[in-house]
């Protein structure tokens, strides 16, 4: 991991982002082995059962490897998901009409994590789970709401920095919003495919469930890189932008208010000047 070009605080966080890369790999690769293990079960180890391969994929569920297989993947998305609301509550500075949405779609993806993690351990077939079509919604949902409110929020941001310098190089913002356009549009397509061959019960879905997840992983690396470089908005640039944007609004009203008062003056000294060169008039005729 390269250092940081922003100093040290930066730098505070590279232990946090090695574990979270970590556990998200050990996550994955946990469900990647499982899902391949069970895989060389139908094909291979219990082929001979009755109802053969059909039958051992209808009835995923009765097995604990998959299981465990679909609990680390839920782990491993809440964690993705729980990176993208810190950084989109940095760059909004820690709103509390943008935490307190964000915060309760987050909440719901857990609880229906948890009731499709509770359904599929009772035996239901997978495909059956209506409330996994609401848990892939909500996290769709999560992804799309957090790329408008950051790019909303950056274009925002880079919009008052030009009003201030005139000259300003705002390349810093159009990559990072670029960044979040990519990495997001490659997950929701995806996860849309997700959505509506699991609506479908079409063997589509099967491809898109052992792979969604690394799709996600992949977008998360790219913020995590950004991050680990400095190249990143932090919470000082978002609340410097702020308090720039008021000073200098501050700064022209008072020049403004400057400006009407030598205007008021000017005014007033004619108008006495004006009088007082009448009255000499008067009293020369």
């Amino acid at each position: 991991m390269q250092r940081p070009r922003h100093g040290g605080k930066i730098a505070e966080h590279r232990f946090t982002l090695l574990a979270y890369v970590f556990i998200t790999f050990v996550l994955g690769t946990i469900g990647f082995a499982a899902n391949a293990k069970y895989t060389e079960m139908i094909w291979i180890d219990l082929r001979g059962t009755p109802g053969g391969p059909v039958a051992l994929i209808e009835n995923e569920m009765n097995y604990s490897i998959n299981v465990m297989a679909i609990a680390c993947y839920f782990v491993m998305e809440l964690f993705m998901q729980a990176l993208l609301l810190h950084r989109c509550f940095v760059i909004w500075n820690w709103a509390r009409y943008v935490m307190v949405p964000m915060i309760t779609l987050y909440i719901g993806m857990i609880a229906m994590a948890i009731l499709v993690l509770i359904e599929s351990s009772a035996g239901a077939v997978f495909y059956n789970i209506n409330t996994e079509l609401a848990y892939l919604s909500l996290e769709v949902g999560l992804t799309v709401t957090y790329s408008v409110l950051v790019t909303s929020r950056l274009l925002s941001m880079r919009g008052m920095m030009r009003q201030i310098i005139r000259e300003y190089d705002s390349s810093t913002y159009n990559t990072i919003v670029l960044m979040v356009v990519e990495s997001a549009m490659a997950y929701i397509a995806y996860a849309i495919v997700f959505i509506v061959s699991f609506g479908m019960h079409s063997n589509v879905d099967n491809l898109c469930f052992l792979s969604i997840s690394h799709v996600q992983g992949m977008a998360q690396l790219l913020i995590i890189i950004r991050v680990a470089r400095g190249r990143a908005i932090t919470s000082e640039q978002t609340r410097a932008a702020a308090r720039t944007t008021i000073a200098f609004s501050a700064t022209v009203s008072d020049e403004t208010g400057e400006n009407d008062i030598e205007r008021t003056a000017g005014s007033e000294e004619g108008r006495v000047e004006s009088g007082s060169e009448k009255a000499t008039e008067v009293d020369t005729a």
